[in-house]
């Protein structure tokens, strides 16, 4: 048995125990992560969601991401779950007036407003109603989307109307200025954001500043190319529409660069 009546030579017994290990200099020797940058590149909340997506990152991970910094000897990800064990999670955080949050330590004014701003930003969207699309069911449905503003550019420009499933717009993209002809735009652009949108149908929409929305041969051939474009990629070219002064042309209703059906 030990004897233990001298508390100093057991004192200095344990401090000479290499394998006593002193737990003051082992938490000044644990890394400690201030800002996102500092984390090992792995476990950065912004490369994952770059990397994964949004859906599976922590709710932790995506606070942090908008915090951004820790605090002296706390990273930002720490931070981040003390805040929701603080607040009781996320229905606890999006409660919490601004004031409180101001005075969680770690927060200050600036993060405070972000996250702030974040958490009314998610409440508003959970009250949004779907916005209203417009449907294309006829040559005169897409001349109401732009046709009235194309009609008075001084270029010509060709835009493409990306369609969802059910012939609901998604929205409008401008592909080229100019001299717009079958010479000069690059089929490519053409289905470029309906690739990346994975829409399934496009209308081709151009302007002729002269007021005159006969379509030219070259209007023609770039239906053409565009029709065969699409075939091969799976999306339909639902129509190509020059507009004029007041006025425009389908060239779908006359039977120009689609083959007949």
């Amino acid at each position: 048995m030990t004897n233990v009546s001298s508390s100093g030579t057991l004192a200095a017994s344990v401090a000479s125990d290499s394998s006593c290990a002193n737990w003051g200099t082992m938490s000044e020797n644990r890394p400690s992560y201030h800002s996102i940058k500092e984390l090992p590149v792995s476990e950065r909340p912004r490369e994952r969601i770059q990397q994964y997506g949004p859906e599976v990152l922590t709710n932790a991970e995506l606070l942090a991401i908008i915090l951004n910094t820790g605090t002296r000897g706390e990273s930002v990800l720490d931070l981040a779950q003390r805040l929701l064990v603080e607040f009781g999670g996320l229905v606890g955080l999006a409660r919490a007036d601004l004031a409180s949050l101001r005075r969680f330590h770690g927060l200050g004014e600036a993060k405070a407003a972000k996250l702030k701003a974040a958490l009314e930003l998610g409440r508003r969207l959970a009250l949004a109603q779907p916005e209203e699309r417009p449907v294309i069911r006829t040559p005169e449905d897409v001349y109401a989307i732009a046709g009235a503003e194309m009609a008075t550019l001084e270029q010509e420009q060709l835009r493409v109307v990306l369609l969802d499933t059910r012939n609901r717009v998604v929205r409008t993209v401008t592909v080229a200025q100019g001299h717009v002809n079958g010479a000069q735009v690059r089929i490519a652009e053409l289905f470029r954001e309906a690739i990346r949108a994975n829409t399934p149908a496009l209308v081709l929409l151009h302007n002729h500043p002269s007021g005159d929305p006969t379509p030219s041969r070259q209007d023609i051939e770039l239906t053409e190319s565009a029709v065969e474009a699409g075939t091969l990629l799976g999306i339909e070219v639902v129509d190509h529409l020059v507009i004029g002064h007041g006025r425009f042309c389908s060239l779908r209703r006359l039977g120009l660069g689609f083959a007949a059906t």
